[in-house]
């Protein structure tokens, strides 16, 4: 069924049940996500993509379209919430930049441009996680995990369908798991799935590193907002 609906003040006409996010970058309106990936389960655990649908904060990805709505995502207050959960991502984990395989990939960081982040607003907790490289495969870099569960959720064995990724504890004291036993089974083609699922440089394909490059900085060419419309009116 064909809606109206509108985006910061602009009319859309769009398909009823569609998720806000797609609907927005379909009409040239970026709307920042970290756990989301078009054509799968909604997760909503980021919550970056905040917006106000008629004058309450929601998920733009958990949100179904519906005739007669009125979303706001340059409102200020909003716009600063998004700010504040991206600064607090930076400082609950250790993300050197500069350091990291995933710099220029990484959508985190490429997020972190786009909602005018420069430093944050927030103390720096400089966690210790354990890293766990017992994989022959995939190396687990837990200090820059930002617990978007892509990975819990996404990423399953080829043949048992069981998940290789899990979220062991609660709260400050939660982290990623990973399956050992399962990992080893793992086609290359798939390892390198997972990696480049991972928003964030937590996941690290073994075997490759400062040696030999293990991709592009695609941030550098073509921004996260400009990919992301352009992904959606591609598709």
């Amino acid at each position: 069924m064909t809606i109206q609906i509108s985006i910061d003040g602009k009319q859309i006409t769009t398909t009823a049940g569609k998720t806000l996010v797609d609907v927005a970058a379909e009409n040239g309106i970026y709307i920042p996500t970290l756990c989301y990936v078009k054509n799968k389960t909604c997760l909503g655990t980021c919550r970056v993509c905040s917006v106000k649908v008629s004058g309450n904060v929601m998920s733009a990805c958990t949100v179904a379209v519906s005739d007669g709505m009125k979303v706001e995502v340059d409102e200020p207050e909003v716009s600063d919430m998004r700010k504040a959960l991206v600064e607090c991502l930076f400082t609950e984990g250790n993300h050197n930049c500069p350091s990291c395989e995933k710099s220029g990939r990484c959508e985190l960081q490429a997020v972190g441009y786009e909602v005018g982040m420069v430093v944050s607003r927030f103390p720096y907790r400089f966690p210790v996680r354990e890293r766990n490289h017992t994989s022959g495969k995939i190396w687990l870099e837990r200090d820059r995990c930002i617990l978007c569960l892509r990975c819990v959720e996404f990423i399953h064995d080829a043949e048992s369908g069981k998940k290789i990724f899990s979220l062991s504890k609660r709260g400050a004291k939660a982290r990623i798991e990973i399956d050992t036993e399962l990992v080893e089974s793992m086609s290359a083609g798939q390892v390198k799935v997972a990696a480049n699922l991972c928003p964030v440089g937590c996941i690290i394909e073994k075997g490759h590193g400062f040696n030999e490059p293990i991709g592009q900085r695609k941030y550098e060419k073509k921004s996260i907002r400009e990919r992301a419309v352009a992904k959606n009116n591609n598709e």
